[in-house]
């Protein structure tokens, strides 16, 4: 019998609403007594990025974020779930489909309210949503919630 409770996965990109999102995560995660995995996907296409960099440096500005976004989210608490940092090279939305399989539940961040963005460019969330093993729960962004905690 396994007793080893399933995570909360978390996406991040190092937005105010990703930051957001993690924030809840680590504040259920703590209510549930279970392990985040907070997620952040990166990619390398060398013959389309034009920058001279190297996969090696996308992996470390990946872990980089998921690192500072951790860091700011977990500021002054007292309590912190168990936290695993993972930057996954791919697609956001197949990386987090992925890694939320056999989730307790998968946790994404709502970048936009403009309907007509989403349909024409697609939406991580949206993909989540509609293909993930786990439950999803969307974040919506709240610029109000942002501006209280940088003022604080």
């Amino acid at each position: 019998m396994n007793t080893e409770k399933a995570p909360i996965v978390v996406g991040v990109d190092g937005s105010p609403a990703c930051g957001q999102a993690l924030r809840w995560a680590v504040d259920e995660a703590v209510v549930r007594g279970c392990p985040l995995h907070v997620v952040n996907a990166w990619n390398f296409e060398p013959m389309v990025d034009w920058t001279e960099t190297s996969a090696q440096a996308h992996l470390q500005a990946s872990e980089t974020l998921v690192e500072e976004a951790v860091g700011a989210a977990v500021d002054g608490r007292s309590d912190v779930p168990e936290i695993e940092r993972l930057s996954l090279r791919g697609d956001a939305a197949e990386v987090l489909e992925e890694a939320s399989r056999n989730a307790a539940m998968l946790v994404v961040a709502s970048h936009t309210r403009r309907r007509l963005r989403q349909i024409v460019l697609g939406s991580t969330s949206m993909h989540c949503v509609r293909h993930s093993s786990a439950p999803v729960v969307v974040i919506p962004f709240d610029d109000h919630v942002t501006a209280s905690n940088d003022h604080s």
